[in-house]
């Protein structure tokens, strides 16, 4: 996980980019995480612990209909999360972690089950109507393994939107360099 997270710093620091994070079910742990990599904070802008439903509402602007409806343990949520505590801190990319970690079931879900997500300066296209990306997860273990297991898939998640973006920039480069083709 610090290699994952030692790679986010990295890539942000070189596209001169920044990062916030909110997190539910993680307590704070993927900024521990993110802070434990030297030089964190020319790519790192805060995170948001929202632990308390009404928070993320409060803070971070998720709708209070869709908490109505769905609970703090849904998609859109993550999503309006990542979106929220980008907007919030006023950082490139957001990410974000709500789920399950036990030992009881909440909001009808079952523990284990966590979305992570990503909110960033692509477009609408991407993966959800808000411009971001949202993985769901059905994780196995005790409550500290299913909380490790979120951070290093949300990190994950995370390299992988800024490594496909360096490489669709590659590719654009090379398209120039070789007369379009």
């Amino acid at each position: 996980m610090i290699s994952t997270a030692a790679d986010v710093v990295r890539l942000l620091t070189v596209r001169g980019e920044t990062l916030a994070v909110a997190e539910s079910l993680t307590g704070g742990m993927v900024a521990s995480a993110l802070t434990a990599v030297p030089g964190a904070s020319k790519a790192f802008r805060g995170s948001v612990t929202a632990y308390a439903t009404e928070l993320k509402r409060q803070v971070l602007g998720v709708d209070a209909e869709l908490l109505a409806a769905r609970g703090a343990v849904d998609p859109q949520v993550a999503a309006q999360m990542a979106a929220g505590v980008r907007t919030a801190l006023g950082a490139d990319w957001g990410i974000a972690t709500t789920g399950v970690a036990g030992p009881e079931p909440q909001d009808g879900q079952p523990v284990g089950t966590v979305f992570v997500a990503v909110a960033g300066p692509f477009g609408h296209s991407r993966g959800c109507a808000d411009g971001g990306k949202v993985e769901a997860l059905r994780l196995n273990g005790d409550r500290a393994e299913i909380r490790m297991e979120s951070v290093r898939s949300v990190l994950a998640l995370l390299l992988r939107e800024l490594a496909s973006e360096q490489t669709g920039n590659e590719r654009a480069q090379d398209t120039e360099r070789n007369g379009g083709f």
